[in-house]
């Protein structure tokens, strides 16, 4: 095999950053020496040029009508515009026959949608964009939709959630087809983690949470975020904004629907997650840097929230490239060399 022909199909309304998370990747990819190389292609109907929904205009570089395999991996883009690229029967068949044709299937984001549409999901679970999960899992009953994960691998099929996850999902890609020395390489020049989990909730409560309208909620939110291992009992935290403890908890309860105590407890639990995933800090100090006084304490929370204990979420979940904690000589790796020197290597 001398080359790997990626396709990744597009329509009016697709989302641009779907698009070029892949094919910017896979290019970085090649510089660093992927064998066989990607030949990443835009498939398009009739090989139009495509308006993608934040206004700009991409050219085909395919006719999805023409175009014939075999295929490495087939690769739909998703976007606003996946409600009318699914009901288009032209587009959805052509998907279905290319599909048949390429080693790999997948979707970025509602690109789902489109596979669900081809028949492709039938009977598998996907991911797609958290906004549009409950959307397409009502449009197609057959389709287990998840919410939650970054991307799913489902035999040879693969859906990804929104946007940005397009470069998680092809990350795997690059590790399934190269080793993950390739993909580490890649995630530098990128400048991202190493990949992922694919299993990672696509939303915590520091972005799911919306700002509170009531600017006392608001002002306690910034402190709690802040001063996760400070004092934040109900009591201080009427006392700092001179409320009562009744007053402070009907305002949580009405804007953020849980009281203080279970906000606190949320948030240093998610901190403390983000610790676990991401440095090599021991168990009791992650617990004393997230307000829980004890390891147990820290346990204890998180097997209400994730049902495991910190010690397997740590295991199953935390990057390669996790840092030790400040203090730790741990030098950085040199950049690859070929992530600033071009070696010429062109694209057809």
């Amino acid at each position: 095999m001398d080359e790997r022909l990626v396709v990744i199909v597009g329509y009016d309304g697709a989302q641009l950053l779907d698009i070029a998370c892949v094919s910017s990747t896979l290019d970085v990819a090649d510089l660093g020496g992927a064998t066989p190389a990607y030949r990443v292609r835009l498939a398009t109907p009739g090989g139009r040029p495509i308006t993608c929904g934040q206004g700009l205009t991409l050219e085909g570089q395919e006719t999805l009508e023409r175009l014939t395999g075999p295929l490495d991996t087939l690769i739909v883009s998703g976007g606003l515009g996946f409600k009318a690229a699914a009901a288009n029967p032209r587009i959805v068949g052509h998907v279905r026959r290319l599909a048949r044709e390429a080693r790999r299937v997948a979707s970025v984001c509602t690109g789902a949608g489109v596979l669900a549409a081809a028949g492709l999901l039938e009977g598998r679970r996907a991911a797609t964009h958290w906004m549009f999960a409950e959307e397409i899992a009502a449009s197609y009953p057959g389709v287990t939709v998840d919410p939650c994960p970054i991307f799913i691998r489902d035999g040879h099929v693969s859906t990804s959630a929104g946007v940005t996850s397009a470069l998680d999902l092809t990350l795997s890609f690059i590790a399934e087809d190269n080793g993950l020395e390739l993909a580490r390489q890649v995630a530098q020049v990128q400048v991202t983690y190493l990949q992922r989990p694919g299993n990672q909730a696509q939303m915590s409560m520091f972005v799911a949470t919306p700002t509170p309208e009531d600017d006392l909620v608001n002002r306690l939110v910034a402190h709690i975020t802040s001063h996760l291992d400070g004092n934040l009992t109900t009591t201080a935290l009427a006392t700092r904004i001179g409320v009562s403890e009744r007053h402070l908890t009907r305002l949580f309860t009405q804007h953020l629907g849980q009281t203080p105590g279970r906000f606190v407890r949320q948030a240093r639990t998610e901190a403390a997650a983000h610790l676990l995933t991401t440095t090599t800090l021991a168990m009791a100090s992650v617990a004393r840097r997230c307000g829980f006084r004890t390891a147990e304490a820290l346990r204890l929370a998180f097997v209400d929230r994730y049902g495991v204990s910190p010690s397997r979420f740590r295991t199953t979940r935390r990057t390669p490239t996790a840092v030790a904690p400040r203090g730790v000589d741990r030098r950085l790796p040199d950049m690859p060399a070929w992530s600033v020197e071009r070696r010429g290597r062109g694209r057809t």
